[in-house]
């Protein structure tokens, strides 16, 4: 028992020692592993701010800033220096930028990131002598493209954070959050909360319309005008009488119509990517695809996913394409994934089999592409199946 006790007392005697040991190394290192890193934040302010001066840490709480903006430094002849944290392919991806009192990128740099491919190393060379006027324009690199947007957009955010803490001001929301607060103005009855719908129907001047979750109603989007539509589709918003004309036009049209799903079996000689088909009353048709690209077919470098591309399209009976959407694909991260994106999908909005293959291909995804537009070609097929003529 006695010797238990011993051992104890040793035992605390020696944490005790060690914890001693460890509290005056730290006291010691401490104030030196700050210096270092001091000298390291600075030796960064210097890299994207060359011949700086004076830098003076700002105190974000008082501004209301992009959320990817961690830090900032003024700089003496009123310049200033953002650290800010982003996700390209993964996240975590930390980039210094600075902005002269002019509002031009005088440098950036990436800190640190976890992304595959690198170029967020060298991409800071791209974005200096950008304004907020032209980094919209920048290039992003084809291969590594949510990298290089993720970049980009972190770089557009330290030149409206510039500004607003020069006093100016700047709209900082995102594209979805302009869309909803601009949906919720055109139709306030419907709490905010809209879903796009799926155009079945050829409409005049319509490029786009939104369902009010609630069912409130719809917002018609012509041109660059937003007009609320009641559940009954009656024109809510102030507008003009040409374009509540137009608008009800459309309205009437889509809650009229109707679809009926197209028993398949009874055509042997559908093509496979063709998964299911409805026709509306009014003579359209409205398909449900399915595209062989990277995902299925790969390459010897990388595993595919094994999952298709699975698209939605509408067409007329004279197989013209009213509408196209992916709804669901698995294809390469920040790649092929971008044929989720509307800019890529809708491209075949109004297209023919004369002209669906004269659109713009995803950049370093030939796979996703071809995979993608051999899917397309089949509305035709199918149109002329369906309408006898095949």
């Amino acid at each position: 028992m006695n010797k238990n006790v011993k051992n104890i007392v040793v035992l605390t005697a020696v944490c005790a020692v060690v914890a001693l040991l460890l509290s005056v190394t730290n006291y010691i290192t401490a104030p030196i592993i700050a210096k270092q890193q001091e000298a390291a934040a600075n030796e960064a302010l210097l890299v994207v701010m060359p011949g700086g001066e004076d830098f003076t840490a700002v105190d974000l709480s008082a501004y209301e800033l992009p959320a990817t903006v961690t830090e900032a430094y003024s700089e003496k002849n009123g310049g200033y220096v953002f650290k800010l944290t982003t996700a390209g392919y993964s996240s975590g991806m930390v980039i210094m930028c600075g902005v002269d009192a002019s509002g031009t990128v005088t440098g950036a740099t990436c800190l640190t990131s976890g992304e595959t491919l690198g170029y967020e190393k060298t991409y800071g060379d791209t974005v200096v002598g950008a304004t907020a006027g032209s980094v919209d324009a920048l290039d992003t690199i084809g291969g590594a493209t949510k990298t290089t947007a993720a970049y980009k957009n972190a770089v557009k955010d330290a030149l409206n954070a510039a500004i607003i803490l020069g006093g100016g001001s700047v709209d900082i929301r995102s594209e979805a959050e302009i869309l909803a607060d601009t949906l919720s103005v055109a139709l306030p009855a419907g709490e905010g909360k809209f879903a796009p719908v799926f155009i079945t129907e050829e409409l005049t001047d319509i490029s786009a319309i939104y369902a009010a979750e609630n069912g409130a109603g719809y917002v018609y989007v012509s041109g660059e005008n937003f007009v609320g539509v009641d559940k009954d589709g009656n024109v809510v918003s102030d507008v003009s009488d040409e374009l509540r004309t137009t608008v009800s036009d459309a309205a009437k049209i889509m809650l009229a119509s109707t679809t009926e799903d197209i028993d398949l079996s009874a055509y042997a000689d559908m093509p496979a990517q063709v998964l299911s088909a409805k026709k509306t009353a009014s003579g359209n048709y409205v398909f449900e695809l399915r595209a062989a690209g990277f995902g299925i077919n790969g390459n010897a470098y990388y595993n595919p996913s094994g999952e298709y591309i699975y698209i939605r399209v509408s067409a007329t009976a004279a197989g013209k394409i009213i509408a196209c959407e992916t709804v669901s694909q698995k294809e390469t991260d920040g790649v092929g994934s971008a044929c989720a994106d509307a800019d890529f999908y809708t491209q075949f909005n109004g297209k023919e089999e004369s002209n669906y293959k004269e659109i713009d291909a995803i950049s370093g995804a030939t796979m996703t592409t071809n995979g993608y537009k051999t899917a397309i070609s089949k509305v035709f097929t199918a149109v002329k199946i369906l309408e006898g003529e095949a």
